[in-house]
């Protein structure tokens, strides 16, 4: 099985050479042996044996020169062939070891012809692999430590409740809600995580006006921003530049965005919501005041479950999952977002593309 192809291959030769024996063989049945024969009644040979003798001369160096080219070009060959089909050989081995769970083999791929192509191809595809299943591992990793520590807090009072160490108060039931609702609100991002992921696959482009989908979200949390004393201020400009976009995802993005502001903005802080045309983009920017985040954190701010501080997130209610919903959904729309920190204060901003640069994008 292994040397099909290499046979396969070798195999193109024979009809080649085969097909070659047979037009000389024909030739020089025909054309040859005639010139031969007007050549000894010219010079008053008898043609009989002589022609004989030519003819099978003639044959026997065609048979053994075709033999010999045959063999010559077989050897000559086989190297080349090899050469070849070894980075095939080395896919069937990666793949091999791929399907046992070893996502970091890869293929040589030395050459620039047709075969290095594909195990550039093939490369590629096992790397993508080998990352989602990191992500994988650390997804079921870190679901598990944020369900872990609800759920003891939980078991931990309901079990102190039932032997009778803490009373039944108010205050105690307080306390198991909030844990409660901390686990639903996981499951609930664990969800909208999930449909940012499918929405890669799946958008419902409309013509959608940021402005007014920033204007309810603003509305959405008034409440919350007057509780904490924190002054907002909007510049959004006019409404009427619309973007192609999913309507209910990016209202998703804006919404996460905020809340990310509410929780880390300080009581009686700011935060300034804006936008701008720059070039074909519309850019959407959440200022908010506050200690701002580190700088070796900056770049990791939008993976999945990263928290710049744990136990200050955890005092917040955060879970590290709304800005990678943010990052998933307008990668899927061909946008961009970042992050830029100083102390006192921490921009989140995205763009959308407008017009038809989005329309190309989804087509």
């Amino acid at each position: 099985m292994k040397h099909g192809i290499r046979l396969k291959l070798l195999a193109i030769n024979v009809p080649v050479v085969a097909l070659v024996i047979l037009v000389l063989w024909l030739v020089l049945d025909t054309l040859a042996a005639d010139y031969f024969s007007v050549l000894m009644k010219e010079y008053g040979i008898s043609p009989t044996d002589a022609h004989q003798m030519f003819i099978h001369s003639v044959h026997r160096y065609l048979l053994g020169t075709s033999i010999g080219a045959l063999v010559l070009g077989t050897l000559l060959s086989l190297p080349l062939i090899q050469m070849a089909l070894r980075p095939l050989y080395q896919m069937i081995k990666t793949t091999r070891l791929i399907a046992r769970g070893d996502y970091s083999s890869r293929v040589r791929a030395a050459s620039r012809d047709e075969i290095g192509e594909l195990a550039k191809a093939f490369n590629r595809m096992a790397a993508s692999l080998e990352r989602v299943e990191q992500l994988r591992r650390d997804m079921v990793s870190d679901v598990a430590h944020e369900l872990r520590t609800p759920l003891t807090n939980i078991r931990g009072y309901l079990e102190a409740l039932q032997d009778g160490v803490v009373p039944p108060t108010q205050e105690t039931f307080q306390l198991l809600l909030e844990e409660t609702l901390r686990l639903i609100s996981l499951v609930e991002n664990l969800l909208q995580l999930a449909r940012a992921d499918a929405a890669r696959l799946s958008l419902d482009l409309e013509e959608t006006d940021i402005v007014e989908l920033a204007s309810r979200a603003l509305k959405k949390f008034d409440l919350e921003f007057k509780q904490k004393g924190i002054q907002v201020t909007a510049e959004l400009g006019e409404a009427g530049t619309p973007v192609p976009a999913d309507r209910e995802k990016i209202s998703r993005v804006i919404e996460n965005l905020l809340k990310n502001a509410l929780q880390y903005t300080p009581e009686n802080g700011s935060i300034l919501v804006r936008t701008e045309i720059s070039g074909q983009s519309l850019k959407f920017f959440v200022e908010n005041s506050g200690p701002g985040i580190e700088a070796k954190d900056l770049p990791f701010i939008f993976e999945r479950f990263y928290r710049a501080e744990k136990s200050r997130s955890r005092d917040f209610g955060g879970t590290g999952i709304g800005l990678a919903i943010v990052k998933a959904i307008l990668e899927a729309h061909g946008g961009k977002t970042g992050v830029e920190s100083a102390p006192g204060k921490t921009l989140f901003w995205f763009s959308l593309p407008l017009g038809d640069s989005t329309q190309a994008i989804s087509s």
